[in-house]
């Protein structure tokens, strides 16, 4: 039993930090900065840093801003996709395990201001001057870091072990 707990305490735990991380963020942005401005906490980094308030109702990058019901559908189905594979690995690592947390936290975090509010809360700016700027926040941040874990770790892991070949006979050489 004990394992057990610690094995969903692996998910939950960086998920549920995540969430209320990427939640009272958002909830700070959104009570206290208007919409479309831009603060800068740090005066040096004026031109690469700022903090704004932005309503993104499509994917990253506001791509597809009209396809919003379908990103929250899909945010669901990642919930319950983490939820009933994270059952059945048996021996994944705990860096895997708090991956997926992250994964999964992110998730929570955008789905619900999808619902809530119809738009996800977007805020942390960063530009680089003359070339491209990008909007986003905790959950999305989060997610990225969290599948790019995933993809390390399943590109350094070692291939399965290949079947020995049979010979003509039905026997292995």
């Amino acid at each position: 039993m004990e394992r057990f707990v610690k094995l969903w305490a692996a998910l939950l735990v960086p998920a549920l930090i995540v969430f209320a991380l990427d939640q009272a963020a958002k909830y700070l942005v959104r009570t206290n900065i208007a919409l479309g401005e831009v603060l800068t906490p740090i005066e040096p980094l004026r031109e690469v840093f700022g903090i704004t308030f932005s309503q993104n109702t499509g994917a990253a990058f506001s791509l597809l801003p009209q396809a919003g019901d379908l990103f929250l559908i899909i945010a669901i189905a990642m919930i319950v996709g983490i939820l009933l594979f994270y059952r059945r690995m048996a021996g994944a690592s705990w860096l895997t395990r708090l991956a997926l947390g992250l994964v999964l936290g992110g998730t929570c975090g955008n789905a619900l201001d999808r619902l809530m509010l119809g738009y996800v809360v977007d805020w942390f700016l960063v530009r680089i001057p003359n070339v491209a700027a990008n909007v986003s926040n905790f959950a999305d941040h989060a997610i990225v870091i969290g599948i790019g874990v995933l993809f390390l770790l399943s590109w350094r892991a070692k291939p399965a072990q290949q079947a020995e070949p049979e010979d003509s006979s039905g026997s292995l050489q």
